[in-house]
């Protein structure tokens, strides 16, 4: 059974990260541990607990930047924003439900590292883009920084875009400084009923493509929810522009409040439409946002009973499908087709991830890249080995 390294500072990690690299020893690096059903299994000779670097560095309200260490759960974060009215603009989701573990656990920087964004990335940008500056350990055990506390201080290699969405695999980091947002004053919801996917993925882009400011829009169980966030005026004067120009789709409008739509949106955020059959497998596709729904189709004609949801205007599917051996990998990257998208396996059992290519396979000149890369911060493969397959 693998030991446990739990470090309580920047030199300490960087310690602990000197002596695997010295013995070879891997090292399956967490937070909370709120994601370690995601992506392959490991087999790995110590956890590298990073619960130990936690708590607030600084926070600049005024600013609009929070500093914290790695270890700092995504929740404190949260309601030390709330106390200031602030938020984290591109939505961190909770996915412990959706793989099986406890609500309200995880922490930023894992969030960081999925690069996970909710539905505000249309509005808002990716993780990658709040992530102004951190501090870290490589795979040699050196010490090194990126970026700082304001976006004039990205200069020269911008490391958090390598970073964000490498799961971990390249860096352990001890401390991060983020963009925040104010938080809006109120959230509306469209609410238009009955449209066919398409109809839904037509309707979802003419709203992204108004001047409205929709800073949402999903699909899921026949409802296709659009959503508007502002100061009260603002809101509803766009949410009448909104409807006027979704008129002609010939849908059922409804509207709801700030409470019903905020309460909406966190279920979306959190995949709660598919968290629900613990025994079926989840996917996420990102694609073209027109070409969503021939990518369903196609699943569907072999698949007839998988469930999906449109995020994104239609550019994320969330799709649930019956368990299977292989998890449908080839089927569902096969819809996938000439549309440039991809496809990731959320959630499997683990003889199903160990099987099966749980990311995207890259194309040969990208993979060669990557490589690179990872011979640059992790030359020793030390660091959630084999987790991204």
């Amino acid at each position: 059974m693998a030991g446990t390294l739990r470090p309580r500072d920047a030199k300490e990690l960087r310690q602990a990260i000197e002596w695997a690299s010295s013995e070879g020893a891997t090292l399956d690096v967490r937070g909370e541990g709120s994601k370690l059903a995601l992506g392959k299994p490991m087999v790995c000779d110590q956890v590298l607990d990073l619960s130990g670097l936690a708590g607030i560095v600084d926070y600049a309200p005024e600013e609009l930047v929070v500093t914290l260490r790695a270890g700092t759960p995504l929740r404190e974060v949260e309601a030390l924003l709330a106390q200031r009215n602030q938020m984290l603009a591109f939505e961190p989701p909770d996915l412990g439900p959706l793989l099986g573990g406890e609500p309200g656990r995880g922490t930023l920087v894992g969030a960081l590292m999925g690069n996970l964004a909710g539905p505000r990335r249309l509005a808002a940008g990716a993780a990658r883009d709040h992530l102004l500056g951190f501090s870290g350990v490589n795979g040699r055990g050196e010490a090194f920084k990126s970026g700082g506390k304001v976006m004039k201080n990205v200069t020269g290699y911008d490391l958090s875009k390598l970073l964000a969405g490498s799961w971990g695999t390249l860096a352990v980091l001890d401390e991060v400084s983020v963009k925040v947002l104010p938080a809006p004053d109120q959230t509306r919801t469209l609410l238009l009923r009955g449209l066919t996917d398409e109809a839904a993925v037509q309707a979802m882009c003419a709203a992204m493509g108004s001047p409205h400011e929709v800073s949402g829009a999903a699909h899921a169980d026949g409802k296709t929810a659009l959503r508007l966030e502002g100061v009260a005026p603002s809101v509803e004067a766009r949410l009448k522009g909104l409807r006027d120009i979704l008129a002609v789709a010939g849908a059922a409008m409804q509207e709801l409040g700030t409470l019903e739509s905020r309460a909406l949106w966190r279920e979306l955020r959190d995949v709660q439409p598919l968290a629900g059959d613990r025994d079926s497998i989840v996917w996420r596709i990102s694609c073209p946002p027109t070409e969503g729904p021939a990518v369903v189709a196609r699943l569907r004609a072999r698949r007839p009973s998988a469930k999906a949801f449109y995020d994104w205007s239609g550019g994320l599917v969330w799709l649930a499908l019956p368990s299977s051996s292989n998890g449908d990998h080839m089927i569902v990257r096969s819809a996938l087709g000439a549309t440039g998208g991809h496809a990731a396996l959320i959630r499997a059992p683990e003889a199903v991830r160990a099987a099966v290519p749980v990311f995207q396979p890259q194309p040969a000149a990208l993979a060669t890249l990557s490589a690179r890369v990872k011979e640059s911060f992790d030359p020793r493969r030390l660091f959630n080995p084999g987790r991204m397959g």
